[in-house]
């Protein structure tokens, strides 16, 4: 029996047996989630949110957006602009290779109905976004890594190429002179692009796609793939996304923390504060790294926040295109 029919036919087995307060504690949920955005009136859709001006990526989301498409094709379409974008250094082909010169790539999906896919360290295919997806639709699995999720996206029709360019691999020859690792603070060596979006139908989802740290350790994977910490949504609340050095973000499940945040009645604004002052206690004052949360919550409501002035992130909704400088704990 395939592992979904199981948890499927378990669930519908043991519902006889639920107990008065159990039903009680669920129609609680219920309520609470109804109260989440209490006070809130207007409820803006569609919408798409993403890191950075990513002026392009967020203009092909609202376009799929605009034609009546969901907000899971929405993300796709729209980060996969940044992935076949040589000249973003950060994500997708020509992303910056690791310290032996091999460019590995990382990405994650999540539908409204928590569906998630994931590769990680996958090297040779442009469009990891596109094969999280496969992995999320046509496998029992969430993640893939290295070669395994290599030869599965070969079977499912994906081209194999060279992934480094001849930029890439000029600033990698001159980074070996001295293989020094120093991440520079809103310089794309160690960036991702992080999606979310609403669909008319008010259902929610989100992206995120890496080349990971520029010149890190073979099989160093961050926060961008992995489901709680780098993304997550729940349809019923918003969704997060993030950027900057992963490690910090893992470390505190920063996006699922966001999320958790609204449900309890945070403002997406105040839930990435919230987020940002989490790592920072973590770190006691060790402040030389970047990291930014974005979120959207059910309403369509926005928010961003990081620890270093310089982060922006896109939004596109009928009120227009907008590049939002995000507001930081440390001051300009």
């Amino acid at each position: 029996m395939k592992r979904r029919n199981f948890l499927k036919n378990s669930g519908v087995a043991t519902a006889g047996v639920l107990s008065t307060p159990f039903l009680t504690s669920c129609k609680a949920n219920e309520e609470e989630k109804k109260s989440i955005l209490k006070g809130h009136t207007e409820t803006i859709k569609p919408i798409v949110i993403c890191t950075w001006d990513f002026h392009n990526a967020s203009a092909k989301a609202w376009e799929v957006l605009s034609s009546g498409a969901s907000a899971l094709d929405a993300v796709e379409q729209g980060v996969k602009v940044e992935e076949d974008d040589v000249n973003n250094q950060s994500v997708g082909r020509g992303g910056r290779p690791d310290r032996d010169g091999r460019v590995t790539l990382d990405a994650c999906i999540m539908d409204k109905d928590g569906n998630c896919g994931a590769v990680l360290a996958m090297q040779h295919i442009a469009n990891p976004i596109s094969v999280a997806r496969k992995v999320m639709e046509d496998t029992p699995h969430v993640m893939l890594a290295g070669k395994g999720a290599e030869q599965f996206a070969y079977e499912k029709g994906f081209e194999k190429m060279d992934l480094l360019t001849e930029q890439s691999k000029k600033e990698w020859l001159e980074w070996k002179k001295t293989s020094r690792y120093e991440p520079i603070i809103n310089i794309e060596n160690h960036d991702t692009i992080g999606m979310l979006a609403i669909d008319k139908n008010g259902n929610i989802a989100g992206g995120c796609t890496t080349s990971g740290m520029a010149y890190k350790m073979a099989g160093r994977v961050g926060d961008s793939p992995i489901i709680g910490a780098g993304l997550f949504v729940d349809n019923e609340v918003g969704g997060a996304t993030a950027t900057g050095v992963g490690e910090e973000v893992v470390r505190t499940v920063g996006s699922f923390l966001i999320v958790e945040l609204m449900r309890q009645g945070k403002s997406p604004q105040e839930a990435c504060e919230e987020g940002i002052r989490r790592i920072i206690a973590k770190n006691k004052g060790k402040l030389d790294f970047q990291i930014g949360f974005i979120a959207i919550n059910k309403k369509g409501e926005t928010g961003g926040y990081c620890i270093h002035p310089g982060f922006t992130y896109r939004t596109y909704s009928g009120k227009g295109h907008d590049n939002n400088p995000s507001k930081s704990f440390l001051k300009p």
